[in-house]
């Protein structure tokens, strides 16, 4: 019997590998009978129906930014609202747009495409024809899974047509003309690599059979993925093809269609962007006089015959994004985990900053640089964690969305914890600091270079911080707020540090007077939902309850479920002896203890997801309890890697985790 009588038990005899069957009846059984047990004891919290209800209508309002990407004349945009849970593909004009419009022209109605067809798809975007703007490529997936569907789709009669379709793969695709593409995709035996993606393009011709179609690039099946990206630039077309040996390392070729290419000779571990006559730089360690980091700028045709004269163009940021207009080069840079924008004029090199407004996070939305008439057009979106998105074009506000939580007396302050090495780890903190102690939520990722930086949230805002609570974002090892040692630090046998950075976070706060661990909440998803369970296994003493969402827990065998072998380069081998044992001291899934208190936990997945298999969290939720420790679980059916596929299931989810997170912190 659970030492938690208020808990659901699971079925606790259920053999461990039946759950790595993905959509085997025993394991559906299984977990839909934890998961309707666990949405049944969170909605009889009191104001559940409301949040939901309130997230919904969040979601669905027409008030939000119809964010666009122009493809000539038209600006297109996806959408989704309450009458289009799926959503809409559609397109206005510029004038439109910018007068405030809501006349849209649709193009693909998911919806009523997935009732015709009686198929559960989710929109995954479409490759338009470069220049020409007649026919798109449409990425769909069923249940939200990273492998789609491709179906070609005619944009003047806004029509499927019976032209070139894929069949369900995670493919990768480009036009070359009217009737060429080059393709990557799963064509059976010898075509993946071992992650499961592309190891191999083909050039397509119309009409013919894509299983006869020559083979121009080919990786190794140990390459995570092998892809190609045709340039349209007029006066400089090219193919850029790409062996990504790993997630940090590639080789970059420069060729044509037909398959004739020359290696551009930069470290495996340096990021290399060719655009017209020039090629951009960014390496992982210094290279050529750049330091680490650094962006640097050569002419392409020089580097390529030997010289390594790079032109430094910035030394003293961590890269975060590069973009490109008609005539300036846009990099995203982060100081102090604020983002700044410089442009430089291409070939003069001249720089100068971007106005944007104070203590907010801005990103590029899009840019055209091959359109001639709105080639130097750039987008850009600016937010904080108080302060919803405002979007700017050529510095001029176009749109705002609504504040759609009170956030009147929220103030945002950032602090430095120190790790077990000594290492200063910076936070974000935002609340009401007038209330004293409060239940605080903390999230954080720590992995793959990926920033946080401040952002808002309407769901977390109406369902957290309008309360009065505290959100924490940590900004931990393995990121890249601070460049590519502040990830590299805490790679393979050193990953451990993130956990100690994590661990010093929560300390600080509890030193700070701004909680106490009981009422301290964790929540992280992905790489996040394995900073959180790891956690929960190494210092459960420091919070009340963890949120683990489609997370990665089983480590030592982590490389040979769905896309796991991709990510060797960030947690290391477990099959190389040095490696497993350090992974073996953190892995989740190998250090559950039957006779340590855990605080709650509740464990989410779906089931369409084919990034991070399910049995992650099946088997992490199924060992918990095992252990007698107090767990809940949830897997939703749809909604691939992001756990959702619509609005209604964003604030079903949404809800069902912060009403469970008031319950076990004990939150009115």
């Amino acid at each position: 019997m659970s030492d938690h009588p208020e808990q659901f038990t699971p079925d606790l005899t259920i053999a461990p590998e039946l759950l790595d069957d993905i959509s085997g009846p025993e394991a559906l059984r299984w977990a839909t009978a934890w998961s309707d047990a666990t949405e049944e004891a969170v909605r009889t919290q009191p104001g559940t129906a409301e949040l939901e209800q309130r997230m919904r209508e969040a979601l669905d309002t027409q008030a939000k930014i119809p964010y666009v990407t122009r493809r000539g004349e038209h600006l297109y945009n996806f959408w989704r609202d309450r009458d289009h849970p799926r959503g809409v593909w559609r397109r206005t004009t510029t004038e439109e747009y910018l007068a405030g419009g809501e006349r849209w022209e649709v193009l693909v109605d998911v919806d009523k495409l997935a009732r015709t067809e009686d198929a559960d798809w989710v929109w995954k975007g479409a490759t338009v024809r470069p220049l020409h703007h007649d026919r798109a490529l449409l990425r769909l997936s069923r249940g939200g899974a990273d492998a789609v569907v491709v179906r070609e789709f005619d944009l003047t009669s806004r029509e499927f047509i019976d032209g070139f379709t894929l069949p369900e793969a995670k493919s990768d695709v480009s036009w070359v003309d009217l009737n060429t593409l080059l393709v990557g995709t799963d064509l059976g035996a010898n075509s993946v690599t071992d992650s499961g993606y592309p190891v191999e393009v083909r050039r397509w011709e119309r009409g013919t059979d894509l299983a006869s179609a020559p083979v121009i690039f080919r990786g190794e099946p140990s390459d995570v993925a092998v892809g190609a990206q045709v340039d349209h630039t007029p006066g400089f077309e090219r193919v850029t093809f790409t062996r990504a040996l790993d997630f940090y390392t590639s080789l970059t070729f420069v060729g044509d269609a037909t398959g004739r290419m020359t290696l551009i000779d930069a470290p495996t571990d340096c990021t290399v962007v060719p655009h017209k006559q020039w090629l951009f730089l960014v390496p992982r360690t210094p290279f050529a006089g750049l330091p680490a980091g650094a962006l640097g700028v050569i002419q392409l045709d020089a580097f390529l015959a030997g010289d390594r004269k790079i032109r430094t163009l910035i030394d003293d940021a961590p890269i975060n994004d590069l973009s490109i207009t008609s005539t300036h080069l846009l990099v995203t840079t982060l100081d102090n985990v604020v983002t700044r924008i410089s442009s430089f004029e291409l070939g003069t090199w001249s720089r100068s900053e971007v106005a944007l407004p104070d203590a907010a996070t801005a990103s590029v939305v899009a840019t055209s640089p091959l359109d001639p008439v709105h080639g130097e057009e750039v987008w850009i979106n600016v937010s904080n964690f108080t302060t919803p998105s405002t979007l700017l074009r050529d510095g001029q506000v176009v749109r705002q969305a609504p504040a759609q939580f009170d956030a009147s007396s929220l103030e945002t302050r950032q602090h430095w914890a120190t790790s077990a090495d000594g290492t200063k780890i910076p936070y974000f903190i935002t609340g009401d600091f007038t209330r004293g102690q409060r239940p605080t939520l903390v999230g954080g990722y720590g992995g793959f270079e990926v920033s946080l930086t401040p952002g808002y949230s309407a769901l977390r805002g109406m369902a957290w911080l309008e309360q009065g609570n505290f959100y924490v974002q940590p900004n931990l090892r393995g990121g890249g707020e601070f460049g590519p040692q502040w990830h590299s630090q805490v790679v393979k046998t050193n990953r451990h540090k993130v956990w100690e950075d994590h661990r010093a976070v929560l300390e600080d706060i509890v030193a700070r007077g701004y909680s106490t661990p009981s009422l301290l909440a964790i929540r992280g998803g992905s790489n996040g939902g394995l900073l959180t369970s790891g956690a929960l296994v190494q210092y459960p003493e420091l919070f009340g309850a963890a949120v683990i969402q489609v997370p990665l827990t089983d480590m030592l065998r982590y490389h040979t479920l769905s896309a796991g072998a991709s990510w060797m380069a960030e947690y290391g081998d477990p099959d190389n002896p040095e490696e497993r044992a350090a992974i073996e001291a953190w892995s989740p899934l190998a250090n559950v203890a039957p006779d340590v208190p855990y605080p709650p936990a509740l464990v989410t997945t779906s089931t369409r997801d084919d990034r991070v298999h399910p049995a992650h969290a099946r088997t992490f939720a199924l060992a918990l309890a095992k252990a007698g420790q107090p767990v809940d679980y949830f897997e939703n059916t749809a909604g691939g890697h992001a756990g959702a596929a619509d609005n209604q299931q964003v604030a079903r989810v949404e809800t069902l985790i912060y009403q469970w997170i008031n319950k076990k912190l004990g939150v009115r």
